[in-house]
């Protein structure tokens, strides 16, 4: 016999090594050629997903719409709050009213007093006079202390704006018992305002006063 006859019957040992190896691995390694392969398609597309996200995000806009009302809940002034809004007369005249009402109002109910002291001072400029002049007048004239013999109720009669930041006020101040009775006459009321505006500039500033409406000076007296 041949030796080449012999040597393919009995067969090539690196021959049979290498096809053990292809047999045992090549499978592996095709599949980790699939794995990667299949990972680098995953990553490509979360990249475009995520790349369409953010240029969503960037066409997005939210537009905030404002609508004021006055005391009476009645829609005074409405529009876009990204456009600056046009503070007119009429604005000016609702909330001097709203502000003299919560300035002079007494009620047993302490929680409804603390909210109209707030809504009071947040209205008020800082470092102003009227910041002064409200401060001592609480002092001298708690609400709360009034509060445990009678209730006052205010009515405004009369806005006349005499200037583009002054107003004068005329209302009727109403004083009850504890009971609802009508405690004397109705006593009339004047007074003289000055205001300003300072649009609000962040988040808080619009949350206490939308509007940027402030007094800077009030005095007031009794009619006789």
């Amino acid at each position: 016999m041949e030796p080449t006859s012999v040597q393919a019957t009995i067969g090539n040992p690196y021959l049979d090594a290498r096809r053990s190896w292809d047999e045992r691995y090549g499978d592996l390694l095709s599949r980790a050629r699939n794995w990667r392969a299949l990972a680098f398609l995953s990553t490509s597309v979360a990249l475009l997903a995520a790349g369409g996200l953010v240029a969503s995000s960037l066409r997005s806009h939210v537009t905030t719409f404002v609508v004021a009302v006055d005391p009476q809940g009645r829609v005074l002034s409405s529009g876009v709050a990204d456009q600056p809004v046009a503070i007119n007369d009429r604005l000016k005249r609702a909330a001097l009213c709203e502000w003299v009402a919560n300035l002079r109002t007494v009620t047993i109910d302490g929680l409804a007093q603390r909210r109209a002291i707030d809504r009071v001072y947040a209205m008020i400029a800082s470092g102003s006079p009227a910041q002064v002049q409200i401060s001592d007048f609480y002092r001298s004239d708690p609400p709360s202390r009034r509060a445990e013999t009678q209730i006052v109720e205010v009515q405004v009669q009369v806005v006349l704006p005499t200037s583009d930041q002054t107003y004068e006020l005329e209302w009727i101040e109403t004083t009850r018992s504890l009971s609802g009775q009508v405690q004397g006459e109705p006593m009339r009321w004047k007074g003289a305002f000055t205001l300003a505006l300072n649009p609000p500039k962040d988040e808080r500033q619009a949350r206490v006063n939308p509007l940027g409406i402030y007094v800077t000076r009030a005095n007031w007296s009794r009619i006789l």
